[in-house]
């Protein structure tokens, strides 16, 4: 049986759910997360609820089929059953690891206690962090494990290229395939992350376990 991890595996290579305006369930990796990933023409609902609640639950949302997974009432609904929270949507990018070192000097944090640290953990397992003037790094486990990125910049040295540099650094850093997730409204966010090499494969719904 195809496990989220095997489908999050096969987009990162560009191999994605057929666009055939179906809903796949498949069961949670772990307690911590559950939710939804939407590709072209193709959903993924990770829970352990039972499936059948999931399907009977999209077929009573009114509007078109494919956009019922991503819909509010069904998110809502969704939230109602589990009992989780949930922050907004996201775009889902993924860049491939590159050679080299990064351009950055970066410091780890090995301060376990480091506020980004701490907010990272809620969020994502083995986490770690560096530092560099002006900017952080985090790199940790999210959804199925895979290995995720996000970055902080200083309001004083914003829009002098520092979160494309960190974030190129990223793929430097990774031995494998990067995820980010980016709030669609967050146009900068958006660009610096293109420019970095990641590529724009979906969306997803994140349910975070209370």
């Amino acid at each position: 049986m195809e496990t989220l991890r095997d489908i999050l595996d096969a987009v990162a290579q560009g191999v994605f759910p057929p666009p055939d305006g179906r809903t796949t369930v498949v069961a949670q990796a772990s307690h911590r997360d559950a939710g939804v990933l939407a590709f072209t023409a193709h959903a993924v609902v990770f829970t352990d609820e039972d499936p059948r609640w999931v399907y009977d639950t999209l077929a009573a949302v009114p509007c078109d089929a494919l956009a019922a997974p991503m819909n509010a009432r069904f998110l809502a609904a969704f939230l109602d059953r589990t009992g989780r929270t949930s922050e907004t949507i996201d775009a889902m990018l993924v860049g491939s690891p590159l050679p080299g070192e990064p351009a950055l000097p970066l410091k780890e944090i090995t301060d376990g206690d480091h506020p980004r640290i701490v907010y990272a953990r809620r969020r994502r397992g083995d986490v770690r962090a560096w530092t560099t003037e002006g900017g952080v790094l985090v790199l940790g486990r999210g959804i199925a494990g895979r290995l995720e990125v996000s970055v902080e910049v200083d309001e004083g040295v914003r829009h002098r290229g520092l979160g494309r540099a960190l974030v190129t650094a990223a793929r430097q850093l990774a031995p494998e395939p990067l995820w980010a997730q980016v709030a669609p409204g967050n146009a900068r966010s958006m660009r610096t992350f293109q420019a970095a090499g990641y590529r724009p494969v979906g969306s997803e719904a994140l349910l975070i376990a209370g």
